[in-house]
């Protein structure tokens, strides 16, 4: 990598900062590679909804090009502090135009990351680093290109995959759409879904966080039995996609199919919409996940994760959250689901995957 003195410059925005919307966005409009870890809310969003510090880098070349690294300082107890890009998002990075804007923005997050006193920095990419750390890619993205016509989208899909949205038609299981005012029925079904998956649930607040900041950009969508509510996602707006970070149904009732029901009237109306593609977010190949997702015909993109050590002595910390996630796994599914809901978003705010 070049010198610090041979980089363009970097600008630093930070806590005390308000959030960079007016030239960040404009700068984000312009880059192809964006993603939704780059938009600029989720400074806002992580920051009041979790009190993580943000630690947002931009840079321009002089001529027009630009480049931007959202990312946090995540202050663990007992455990150090991190920085990361981007906490809770399947991926962040450096966006840019060129290789050296691109360098420059990550060598000053390393130096950001040291005056913090952190121990580690995770850097979430959809393109290679041009470092010496190599990065994790058992993860990728998973995403549909869509067609204008939602008639195309299901001609498109497998005959298995349009069976399985007829049983859950038959079985009399509906779809409905709606904003904010609909997480009183969806926090419920994701609280109890990532208890049975032995992971803690995201605060509330996170979510109301979301929908307040990204306001018509965002929705809920809720899959009902009668009139109980069995599943739900929540989906984002982001360019020319539409992507789904978070998503519940509850095990109970899987055998009336309401996930392939909840996704395929979501991917419909987000082809009338006139998107482009949907994003349903990142899985470990191989997964169960990844296999509901390639059913209907996702394609992988590739994801790099770096963990890049700050102090080397204590480098060990780097595996620390891989242990510490089994190990939350294999004893969190068997609390109280009372408990969980209470204990969760205390533990999920430092759980950045």
């Amino acid at each position: 990598m070049t010198t610090a003195s041979d980089r363009p410059a970097v600008r630093v925005h930070g806590a005390s900062d308000p959030e960079p919307t007016g030239a960040w966005a404009r700068v984000l409009d312009a880059l192809g590679e964006a993603r939704l870890g780059h938009a600029a809310e989720w400074l806002t969003v992580i920051r009041d909804a979790y009190r993580h510090d943000p630690l947002y880098l931009s840079t321009d070349d002089g001529a027009g090009g630009g480049g931007l690294l959202p990312a946090f300082v995540v202050r663990r107890p007992f455990f150090g502090t991190l920085v990361t890009s981007m906490p809770f998002l399947d991926s962040g990075g450096p966006c840019s135009s060129s290789p050296a804007l691109a360098e420059a923005l990550v060598g000053r997050l390393l130096e950001e990351a040291r005056a913090a006193g952190a121990d580690v920095v995770e850097v979430r990419c959809a393109r290679r680093l041009p470092i010496g750390a190599l990065p994790a890619e058992h993860k990728v993205n998973l995403s549909l290109p869509l067609p204008s016509d939602p008639d195309g989208l299901w001609r498109q899909l497998d005959g298995g995959v349009r069976n399985q949205v007829r049983k859950a038609e038959r079985s009399g299981l509906a779809v409905e759409f709606g904003g904010g005012e609909r997480l009183d029925d969806f926090y419920p079904l994701f609280a109890d879904r990532m208890h049975e998956l032995g992971s803690p649930v995201h605060a509330r607040r996170f979510l109301d966080a979301v929908f307040e900041r990204f306001g018509g950009r965002a929705r809920v969508v809720l899959v009902r039995k009668g009139a109980t509510p069995i599943g739900g996602l929540v989906a984002l707006a982001f360019k020319d996609a539409l992507v789904a970070p978070w998503a519940s149904c509850l095990q109970e009732h899987f055998a009336l199919c309401p996930n392939m029901l909840l996704y395929w009237e979501t991917m419909r109306a987000a082809c009338r919409e006139g998107f482009r593609r949907f994003d349903f977010g990142r899985s470990s190949r191989g997964s169960g996940t990844w296999r509901f997702k390639r059913q209907w015909g996702a394609r992988e993109e590739p994801l790099f994760w770096y963990t890049i050590p700050i102090r080397p002595r204590r480098s060990d910390r780097a595996a620390e959250p891989a242990r510490r996630a089994a190990l939350i796994a294999g004893s969190w599914r068997r609390l109280p689901r009372a408990l969980t809901r209470r204990l969760g978003p205390h533990v999920r705010r430092y759980l950045t995957q």
